[in-house]
């Protein structure tokens, strides 16, 4: 069987994608893989390091912005749209697969559609419980929409195809008890709370945390796990201005986690952005959180699947623009020192939680072997 997968821009495009391909290669070990994505973009890097094999079409967003550098971005983007059309009907006609599978981002609306040209089936993933503009744009012309939240159905013409799937997460989350994750990360047994705001880092975030690791660490309260970003290289040097050690006990502060899987397992409460992996991960390990959804971010989605979660009683909310440290200092109280509630919100996620997401979604795939409509 012949598969293109295609989706990018961020992480949450393209790890999905990644998460179904193993399982195709795991249970489908002649299938033939080939990602779709941008010239080195990130889907690049990480499809390489999975060990796919990877191809690229030039693409480029458009612009909201009218004024003249927008103007002139989103001239570039429709001159992009026809070269890349040009190039996917190049590389759908070498490839000749059996079925493609987009799950967001600009680069799969030239594939994707000129797939539907040339009669090849397509089907769609989309993570948000609102849904990005490529994927509501493709819907009409998909063979299948797959959802991660069935609160994203509404956004969708009743003709589609719809089947809620989940979203797939990476094979090793769960694979570590929390009394193993903390042991082999030298935590003591104070409760643990990790904290991140994504690989670029988050301002508000970074300053809210920082007081509520000092607070901890006056108070002799929690373990604290942070990431802090990119872009918060200055993190480290806030904690020493209000007279923490940021190399000190419990405290493991560093700018990117490498080991999410481990260090997720280790936590009792989980401070970050509603991104839809993200939370996806959250039910799957049953981890209480309080969501700080970007405000940054197309259709505000990250708000859309963070209430999801806070409406079934499943995480706790508080929007960028309430955030301080005694806001957050507060919350956190409130949650990792109530047992019962800590318990309540654990069992809501698991309510929530579809943990076989990339076999359904591969059942589906499955389905099209030597079934093109070529």
């Amino acid at each position: 069987m012949r598969i293109i997968f295609t989706g990018g821009g961020t992480a949450g495009h393209i790890n999905p994608a990644l998460a179904v391909a193993e399982c195709v290669r795991k249970n489908m070990p002649d299938a033939e893989i080939l990602y779709i994505g941008t010239k080195g973009g990130m889907e690049e890097r990480l499809v390489n390091d999975a060990g796919f094999d990877f191809d690229s079409i030039k693409i480029t967003g458009f612009s909201r912005k009218l004024n003249l550098t927008g103007i002139k971005k989103n001239l570039i983007t429709i001159k992009n749209i026809f070269l890349s059309m040009k190039q996917s009907g190049k590389i759908l006609d070498k490839f000749k697969p059996d079925i493609c599978m987009g799950t967001g981002g600009f680069v799969c609306g030239p594939l994707l559609y000129e797939a539907y040209r040339k009669k090849i089936p397509f089907i769609i993933h989309e993570q948000n419980a609102f849904p990005g503009i490529t994927n509501k744009l493709l819907a009409k012309k998909a063979d299948k929409v797959m959802l991660a939240s069935a609160a994203a159905k509404k956004y969708f013409d009743k003709s589609c195809d719809i089947v809620v799937t989940g979203n797939p997460i990476r094979e090793e989350m769960g694979s570590f008890s929390k009394e193993d994750a903390k042991a082999r990360l030298g935590l003591d047994n104070r409760p643990v709370v990790l904290s991140f705001g994504g690989s670029l880092g988050a301002r508000k975030i970074n300053e809210a945390v920082a007081d509520l690791i000092k607070w901890s660490i006056q108070n002799n309260k929690y373990n604290h796990l942070h990431a802090y970003g990119r872009y918060g290289k200055w993190f480290r040097d806030l904690l020493k201005e209000k007279g923490v050690n940021p190399d000190g006990e419990g405290l493991k502060i560093q700018e990117y986690i490498n080991d999410m899987p481990l260090r997720m397992s280790a936590a009792d409460v989980l401070i970050c952005r509603a991104g839809a992996i993200t939370l996806s991960e959250i039910k799957a390990l049953a981890k209480p959180a309080i969501l700080i959804p970007s405000p940054n971010v197309s259709e505000n989605h990250q708000y859309h699947n963070a209430m999801e979660l806070v409406k079934a009683g499943a995480a706790d909310i508080i929007e960028e623009k309430d955030l301080t440290g005694d806001i957050l200092i507060k919350k956190t109280k409130n949650l990792i020192e109530n047992k019962e509630r800590l318990k309540e919100v654990s069992e809501n996620l698991k309510k929530l939680a579809t943990v076989d997401s990339d076999k359904k979604i591969y059942n589906i795939i499955k389905e099209y072997r030597n079934n093109s409509r070529n």
